[in-house]
């Protein structure tokens, strides 16, 4: 009898956009430093080795022209996500229940991982930062252009406080990488699966 082959666990698409976006994403952290050491809305600024772009004017440079690349990766996801069902299968919001209990079997050292399956919280943190950088791509429009997209502006109530909301936007993606790449460590299986066209594991060995 023919097995039938099994789908991949990434999909090509979606590995394409995942580097694009992921290069881009750390770009634009990275040359936000820049424009952020110029203002520095908190107490400390980052050190020269870790912006990009130099100082406020290449820092400006750079975050506009990733700008562009960030969004028109993250509008061919989103199409790709809705039109394939990649968002309803894989990361459709789970119950709080499912995510507690992920939680406690990653406390417990019990948490497994099955390539090409998303645990509760993967799917939680996955969404999460997807809003979150859709509100870095919105509320950047606003500070950058606060005159001609005064109405965008006055929606988040002002330049200062869309200023703030994408300052803690980066704040949270900062966070999700963080986590995201300690699960890389954890998991280096998941890095191949990204590169290379892997099987994914059969769906009942998925936590």
């Amino acid at each position: 009898m023919t097995k039938t082959p099994r789908r991949p666990a990434h999909p090509l698409p979606i590995r394409i956009m995942h580097w694009i976006g992921a290069s881009a994403v750390i770009c634009m952290v990275l040359s936000g430093w820049a424009i952020y050491n110029a203002s520095p809305s908190l107490p400390f600024t980052f050190p020269r080795w870790m912006i990009l772009g130099g100082w406020l004017a290449g820092g400006i440079a750079w975050h506009i022209s990733i700008m562009w690349v960030l969004f028109a990766d993250g509008i061919a996801y989103l199409v790709y996500g809705f039109a394939s069902g990649h968002f309803r299968r894989d990361l459709f919001p789970p119950s709080p229940r499912a995510v507690i209990g992920t939680m406690v079997a990653a406390l417990t050292g019990r948490l497994g991982h099955s390539l090409g399956h998303y645990n509760a919280v993967q799917r939680l943190l996955y969404a999460g930062v997807i809003v979150l950088i859709c509100c870095q791509v919105v509320t950047g429009f606003a500070i950058w252009k606060p005159v001609q997209l005064g109405w965008l502006t006055d929606l988040f109530g002002g330049y200062p406080v869309a200023r703030g909301m994408h300052l803690a936007a980066m704040i949270g993606i900062v966070l999700f990488l963080i986590v995201h790449l300690t699960l890389v460590v954890i998991f280096p299986s998941t890095l191949v699966a990204m590169v290379v066209d892997t099987p994914a594991e059969p769906e009942e060995r998925a936590p």
